[in-house]
C-alpha cells in the first residue's frame, strides 16, 4: 500500500474472510467488476483484490470461522456506475440481496448483500447506475 493511501484514507486495508476462495475470487471479480489476483507465498494462499495507488486495499484470506453475516463491520464495495449490474449478479454467483438500490443521501447509493462466502457488505456508487 503507497504512503498516500496511509496518509488520506481512514481505512488502508481489508481482510475479508472466505471459505472457498476460488468462489470468492469469481464473486468479487463479477460483482465487483475489477481484477482479483491469487497468490501463493510460503503456504498461506489468498486473493488481492485490485486497487490503484492511491486507493483502499483488501484481500481475500481463508479463515471460514471469521464469517459473520450479523456482526461486525460494514464495509462498502465501489461499484461507482454499475450499481444495478453488479445488484443483477450477486444471486447467480451464490450472494443474497437483503435490501436493494437505495439513496443514502448526499453519500449516494448503496445496496446491502451477503457474499457467496456468508460476509455482509454494502455495494456502494455515487449514481443510482
Amino acid at each position: 500500500m503507497s504512503e498516500t493511501n496511509s496518509a488520506r484514507n481512514r481505512f488502508v486495508w481489508m481482510d475479508i474472510p472466505v471459505a472457498d476462495l476460488q468462489r470468492a475470487i469469481a464473486f468479487y471479480r463479477e460483482v465487483g467488476g475489477m481484477g482479483v489476483h491469487y497468490e501463493h507465498h510460503e503456504g498461506f494462499e489468498f486473493a488481492v483484490l485490485d486497487h490503484v495507488d492511491e486507493g483502499n486495499g483488501a484481500c481475500l484470506v481463508v479463515d471460514p470461522g471469521a464469517i459473520s453475516s450479523a456482526h461486525g463491520p460494514l464495509v462498502y464495495l465501489n461499484v461507482a456506475g454499475r450499481i444495478r449490474d453488479a445488484v443483477k449478479r450477486v444471486a447467480p454467483l451464490g450472494g443474497k440481496v437483503t435490501q436493494d438500490v437505495h439513496s443514502i443521501g448526499p453519500y449516494g447509493f448503496r445496496a446491502l448483500i451477503i457474499d457467496c462466502e456468508g460476509n455482509r457488505l454494502a455495494l456502494h456508487s455515487p449514481t443510482d447506475e
